[in-house]
């Protein structure tokens, strides 16, 4: 028979997803296992919200949509977008899709043609690379260091580009490592991307998880010349606790929104009508659960990130949104616990799976020998058992 493709069969599992995957197992055979695994608030979806989606199917609103979502939502993304971080968009330049992942891959349809590289600074979500090379681009990589806050400098940007160079991506706040761009350090890159006429698709998803009383800045609100080369991601996941409905969007110039609206109707046809209901109501209703979903998770992280510090063997520095921690366990590298010897990020996340019965993310998914990720989207209590865990784990 035939040769499969060769891009599809290149493409490879989610490192996050295969790991979730078997702490769920474990958890199903009734062992007393503990996830810190996921990229996924452990809060319930708000009442309102849900309300809004029992009163859409109360009204039969449960057929196709406009292919790039209602112009309400996309008019409501509007007005959620400049009331947060004081950016003007129109409904014509928003693309509403089945989550944000998705609306990723869109803007890089819409952008890369086979042999158009896109850079990509590491640690990095793991998704970002096989959908570069989904749509047939080259990533190219750019490692940051703990010791520059894992943040890309313009140094960095300049020397990785390249005539093929199409497109930066930048995820603020990063997923990994929870580091946040300030507004002086995005416009050192836009600089560079200007002189080189490159496009940003920024990922700005956890855009409301920025913590000590720190403001945000999208990369979009900089001026009318990156605007106009950028395309903003963000949805409704992790604000709301609504990783399952999967709604997200993207915002562009008009032209840029039409090809990715092309793209929609072709291939899952519209957004699900119901969870664009549900959607309207997390964006246009107040934003108190918003606010005290950041407080418990700043509450976690202040208590995950001293607690970790105090642990003989590992360390981290403190992130500034999202909820992650990225753990440096190269002290531990080489030593046996728990009868492994310790190689890799793998070998920790197996053995402290296995032995600890505590399920983190190995670094080498992000691009981040010597460390994990360890998820606060998850509750007091298990994080405080979760650390003791490790502190068995380690002095074993």
């Amino acid at each position: 028979m035939k040769e499969l493709s060769h891009i599809a069969r290149e493409v490879r599992a989610s490192t996050t997803m295969a790991i979730d995957s078997l702490y769920k197992q474990m958890k199903a055979e009734g062992q007393n296992v503990i996830g810190f695994a996921a990229g996924e608030p452990d809060f319930p979806t708000p009442d309102h919200i849900k309300q809004a989606a029992f009163q859409a199917i109360q009204d039969n609103f449960t057929r196709y949509t406009p292919a790039s979502g209602t112009l309400e939502l996309k008019a409501a993304a509007c007005a959620r977008i400049k009331a947060d971080c004081g950016v003007e968009y129109t409904p014509d330049q928003v693309v509403v899709s089945s989550g944000a992942k998705h609306v990723l891959y869109l803007a890089l349809r819409a952008l890369i043609d086979p042999g158009d590289e896109v850079i990509l600074p590491t640690p990095a979500w793991v998704s970002y690379y096989e959908l570069i090379r989904m749509v047939g681009g080259v990533p190219v990589t750019v490692p940051t260091t703990e010791g520059e806050a894992f943040k890309l400098s313009p140094e960095k940007l300049e020397a990785a580009v390249t005539p093929r160079t199409k497109a930066l991506i930048l995820n603020n706040p990063s997923n990994p490592t929870g580091m946040v761009y300030d507004a002086d350090q995005l416009n050192a890159l836009t600089r560079v991307c200007i002189k080189h006429d490159l496009y940003i698709i920024s990922d700005e998803i956890y855009s409301n998880l920025v913590y000590d009383g720190k403001p945000f800045t999208s990369v979009a609100s900089l001026g009318g010349d990156i605007k106009e080369r950028t395309i903003l991601i963000n949805g409704v996941s992790k604000s709301y606790a609504m990783t399952g409905w999967r709604i997200g969007y993207a915002m562009a110039r008009p032209d840029i929104a039409r090809i990715m609206s092309n793209y929609v109707s072709h291939s899952t046809s519209s957004p699900c009508a119901v969870s664009q209901k549900a959607a309207l109501a997390g964006l246009t209703a107040p934003q108190d659960k918003v606010y005290e979903m950041r407080e418990a998770f700043e509450a976690r992280r202040n208590y995950m990130v001293e607690r970790m510090n105090a642990i003989e063997g590992v360390s981290c520095i403190k992130p500034e949104g999202a909820f992650y921690v990225m753990m440096n366990i190269e002290k531990l590298l080489g030593r046996t616990i728990d009868g492994v010897t310790i190689r890799s990020g793998n070998d920790f996340a197996t053995a402290f799976l296995k032995g600890g019965l505590v399920a983190v993310v190995p670094g080498e998914g992000f691009e981040a020998p010597g460390f994990v990720r360890w998820s606060y989207a998850a509750s007091m209590e298990n994080i405080q058992e979760g650390l003791d865990r490790l502190e068995r784990f380690l002095h074993r």
